[in-house]
């Protein structure tokens, strides 16, 4: 839902406030006026194109900000800032950071609908149809759509394991004399997970295990060996204690000293048992260079690293598993290939009978709005045409699209080749309307959906709105006063002339809304129209 919008220096527009109302607004003015500066705005911030030609004449740049929420739960909401300089270039910020402007079509395009007449609608695309009869049908539509995808992923995986098993079972020359190889050779030497890393650790401490022991040894008679460190320490221990007698704080030296000593008597004797310890075999060493070496070989040729050398094994294994037991291998990837196919079969019929069930549902529905529109016997059909299996894709198994029929007799066509700009917004706002809370969209915005109605039909077309609005914010650009009075918030959108006119967008209430829809109503303010454009204002 659009919270406000702030536009500076795009079109005409110097600078305004839009601040849409969470029901219905109306947006209204002469022709001429402006008000598709604003649906430009709009445009704008869900991520559309931008053109250098919308900056406002002497500006430097055109900026639009807005803040939207996601849903009647969100709280924080979206702070979204789109500015084009006057060299055409474009930028977007999503809450501060940089963004770009495929990031900004992916997270807000999907908020808001634009339903203008010259629009590339979302109507006019089959595969939105599918969607609006999944969406208004629920869970048994869209859990039978979520087994299907399954079904399809599982089919998918089990043909291509197929044609890998095929392959490999297959392959001859030089890639399996080559996997033979490579199997021999490392399972000659047959390295272990781990083992590598164990090796490097050992090695070293086998190969100076004689400098090892010197060292230890020559430490341990530093420490407690004739004329060393203990013997001087206890001396000067002897020594304190002596004379602690006379002075205590000596004593508590010679006491001090005296757990050094005893640290040191220990660290002799560990130095000691280590030196007893190491023990220097020439044959294992020996062995633990050799073994070394030939791990490094098998890394120089299949590594760099052990696990590409492990990798190499198995794959190379697997390869020659599958070419000496292909046959067997292969029929029992293509019996998986079966099972998989007939779930994905029985997934498929299954969806298309829940949705062959529910879309004649939704066309009647939708036919029942388009009645209220006074679009006479319009109709939309519901055609589902079965597909080859090569051609089943994520949406399903069958091209399925919604046919517009003009009247009763008439050949029921694609939208795209049989309906009026005008046709199609009232075709759009009739499927919102069946739609409501379960059309993922929270802001609609319609251009001229009102073009060419009047009397009955604008009566209509302003209830169907107002339904609309009931589940949507609803943003409407209208020049039919019945559309105008039914709305929670109206703004008027004027032209002021000068070296470069521009467009100035407020919003009105009380009696300046009254002589808005007072023109709407006769082209001026009449007493007439003044009367007529209260008593519409009264009733709403």
């Amino acid at each position: 839902m659009i919270d406000e919008i702030h536009v500076e220096n795009l079109a005409l527009i110097r600078s305004a406030a839009f601040s849409p109302a969470p029901g219905l607004t109306v947006l209204t003015g002469e022709t001429g006026a402006g008000k598709t500066a604003l649906l430009s705005a709009l445009k704008l911030l869900v991520g559309e194109r931008a053109e250098a030609s919308q900056v406002r004449e002497g500006a430097t740049a055109a900026e639009v900000e807005g803040r939207l929420f996601r849903g009647a739960r969100d709280t924080k909401g979206l702070c979204i800032a789109r500015r084009v300089s006057a060299d055409g270039r474009s930028r977007a910020r999503i809450d501060g950071h940089v963004a770009s402007i495929r990031e900004l079509s992916e997270l807000v395009g999907p908020m808001v609908d634009l339903c203008g007449q010259h629009e590339h609608q979302r109507l006019l695309d089959a595969a939105s149809h599918v969607e609006m009869v999944d969406a208004w049908a629920g869970a048994p539509v869209l859990d039978a759509l979520a087994a299907y995808r399954a079904a399809l992923a599982a089919a998918r995986a089990a043909r291509d394991e197929l044609a890998r098993v095929t392959a490999a079972a297959r392959t001859e020359g030089a890639r399996l004399e080559d996997a033979r190889f490579a199997l021999e050779r490392i399972d000659e030497v047959d390295p272990q997970p781990g083992e590598l890393e164990e090796l490097e650790e050992t090695l070293p401490r086998a190969e100076h295990a004689e400098a090892l022991a010197s060292t230890a040894h020559e430490a341990s008679e530093y420490l407690s060996g004739e004329g060393g460190a203990l013997d001087a320490l206890n001396a000067a221990i002897a020594e304190l204690s002596r004379m602690g007698r006379v002075d205590a704080k000596l004593s508590d030296f010679a006491d001090a000293l005296n757990e050094a000593a005893i640290t040191l008597e220990d660290v002799s004797s560990d130095l000691r048992r280590y030196r007893d310890g190491v023990d220097f075999d020439p044959a294992e060493l020996a062995r633990l260079q050799e073994r070394h070496a030939a791990l490094s070989g098998l890394m120089r040729q299949f590594g760099p690293r052990m696990e590409d050398v492990l990798a190499r094994r198995e794959e190379a294994g697997e390869l020659i598993a599958v070419a000496s037991d292909g046959e067997a291998r292969i029929r029992a990837a293509q019996e998986a290939v079966d099972v998989a196919e007939a779930e994905l079969s029985h997934a498929a019929r299954t969806l298309m009978r829940r949705r062959n069930d529910a879309a004649p549902r939704f066309c009647r529905e939708v036919g029942k709005q388009m009645a209220r529109l006074e679009m006479g016997k319009a109709e939309l059909v519901w055609d589902a045409r079965e597909l080859p299996r090569e051609r089943w894709s994520e949406q399903g198994p069958a091209a399925c699209e919604l046919l517009y029929r003009g009247g009763t007799g008439l050949t029921a066509r694609p939208l795209r080749r049989i309906a009026s700009g005008g046709e199609l917004s009232r075709v759009m706002l009739a499927c919102k309307v069946v739609l409501g809370e379960a059309d993922g969209v929270d802001t609609l915005v319609f251009d001229e959906v009102d073009a060419g109605v009047g009397g009955a039909v604008a009566r209509s077309l302003a209830a169907v709105l107002a339904d609309l609005a009931r589940t949507h914010q609803v943003i409407v650009v209208t020049h039919v006063a019945q559309v105008a009075v039914l709305a929670e918030r109206h703004y008027v959108v004027r032209k002021v002339e000068g070296d470069v006119p521009e467009t100035v967008l407020a919003p009105v209430e009380g009696e300046e809304r009254v002589h808005e829809v007072a023109r709407m109503l006769s082209g001026d303010a009449t007493e007439t129209s003044l009367a007529h454009a209260r008593e519409m204002l009264q009733l709403m």
